[in-house]
């Protein structure tokens, strides 16, 4: 065991505490963007508002890519210094960073090459999709700005260093919150650029987390040593972490795959109803903001103590944060349904889209619990390699309860439907997440890999 792989010693709730309140700061900050970024957007329009409805599941999808890269980074990091090789996890952090660049070098000109097809799919009108090609096209090309945060703060979360992954995230966060209203709106005499105005804010805050972060990095054990990958085996460091990043990040996609499809079917009801769920989806994503750094700190400290053969330590701290999740989720969903109509119009003055945004927290908010138990779990199973069964549990939440829920009752149920079949999701995936990994942590420490 490395001395490096610090949170295989001291309190277990102590390391919770520690890993995922810094990591709070972090992802509210990330989702205070798009927070920020509706507000803005809102000021230009229904038209525009919905337009960045459709393209929010997309960028979460995206998005999630990229999370799936940084969980591989971060769990063969972790087992590798459990294991007490430090070598070997300073190659795969130096591998891992350029690895996320290339595949998102690749994907930006995937994305930008079929974006009309994708938004046509997903049944954006005449008016929605000339602002979605606006905004979307600068923001595929900057893609492997994003997936280089990825890599970084990968190799930051698998040595523990919880603070200094938040100060990259809450970096970029501060510099989208600059440049909206002067981007989008027009401040400072400057006269604003519209919808795209906010995909360069996106940009530039990305540039300015990726210096952040890469500065941080050079501080810690395991800095960029890029000179030294010619030496590498680069083939068994990328497939350490692509075992792991791979269905990690198809595991990350379903959930806005799934949306995409939900936004579609929330798209026949008319825009006041898809700009209601998306709003409402929008304050979502930050009310379950402790819920994701939970699911963010759990894979370093699973991970570490899986690697050091401490098994009773690794359950432990999923049981742990498990209690957590169903505390929070149920307050949570508390305020949010009560003070929906107030939450509702901080986005807009229109009755038919508080309508829709009060209806939706009220049916779905239910479930944050069981989302809460669902991510958390995702973390734990990433950490071990078993990232496929993380993959199986999410693929069965959306595709045999969400979606067919969903299409069953939407006949009688209208865009309620939708919101329902999000709730059953939620609850019976968290009971299965739970069951499983409880079960495996428990029962399957002799079947342990290692980090190669």
């Amino acid at each position: 065991m490395s001395e490096n792989a610090k949170l295989t010693r001291g309190s277990i709730v102590g390391h919770l505490v520690t890993q995922t309140a810094p990591m709070v700061l972090g992802v509210a900050a990330i989702m205070s963007i798009g927070l920020v970024d509706a507000y803005f957007i809102g000021q230009l329009g229904a038209a525009e508002l919905a337009a960045i409805s459709f393209i929010f599941p997309i960028s979460v999808a995206l998005t999630s890519l990229g999370v799936g890269v940084m969980v591989g980074i971060n769990s063969v990091i972790a087992r590798a210094l459990g294991e007490g090789n430090d070598e070997r996890a300073h190659e795969r952090a130096n591998v891992g960073i350029v690895f996320a660049v290339m595949l998102g070098a690749a994907m930006s000109l995937l994305l930008f090459a079929l974006l009309d097809p994708l938004f046509g799919l997903m049944q954006a009108d005449e008016e929605t999709l000339p602002l979605i090609r606006t905004y979307m096209q600068p923001f595929a090309l900057g893609f492997p700005l994003l997936m280089a945060i990825m890599g970084l703060n990968g190799v930051l979360r698998g040595q523990g260093e919880a603070k200094k992954t938040s100060i990259v995230s809450l970096s970029y966060a501060i510099a989208n919150w600059i440049l909206d209203p002067i981007l989008i709106t027009g401040a400072l005499g400057f006269e604003g650029l519209g919808i795209v105005g906010a995909a360069y804010a996106t940009l530039a805050g990305w540039a300015v987390g990726i210096a952040t972060g890469y500065i941080l990095l050079r501080r810690t054990p395991l800095p960029p040593q890029f000179r030294k990958l010619g030496g590498a085996d680069i083939g068994s460091s990328i497939a350490a972490i692509t075992r792991v990043a791979g269905p990690a990040s198809f595991s990350n996609a379903i959930n806005p795959i799934g949306l995409s499809v939900l936004t579609a079917l929330v798209a026949v009801e008319g825009q006041s109803a898809v700009a209601g769920f998306g709003a409402a989806g929008r304050l979502q994503s930050f009310a379950v903001v402790p819920l994701l750094a939970l699911s963010g700190a759990i894979g370093g400290i699973v991970g570490q103590n899986w690697g050091s053969g401490k098994l009773d330590r690794a359950n432990n701290a999923f049981l742990y944060a498990s209690g957590f999740c169903i505390a929070y989720g149920l307050s949570i969903a508390l305020v949010l349904v009560f003070a929906a109509e107030w939450f509702a119009g901080l986005f807009t003055d229109s009755e038919a889209v508080v309508a829709q945004f009060t209806a939706y927290l009220g049916i779905a908010a239910w479930g944050y619990a069981g989302y809460g138990l669902l991510i958390v779990s995702n973390g734990a199973l990433n950490a071990i390699d078993r990232a496929g069964w993380a993959l199986a549990q999410s693929f069965a939440r959306v595709f045999l309860v969400m979606l067919p829920v969903a299409w069953l009752l939407r006949a009688s149920w209208g865009a309620e439907a939708i919101y329902a079949g999000e709730l059953a999701a939620n609850l019976a995936g968290g009971a299965l997440a739970l069951a499983m990994t409880w079960w495996l942590l428990r029962h399957h420490g002799q079947m342990r890999p290692s980090a190669t």
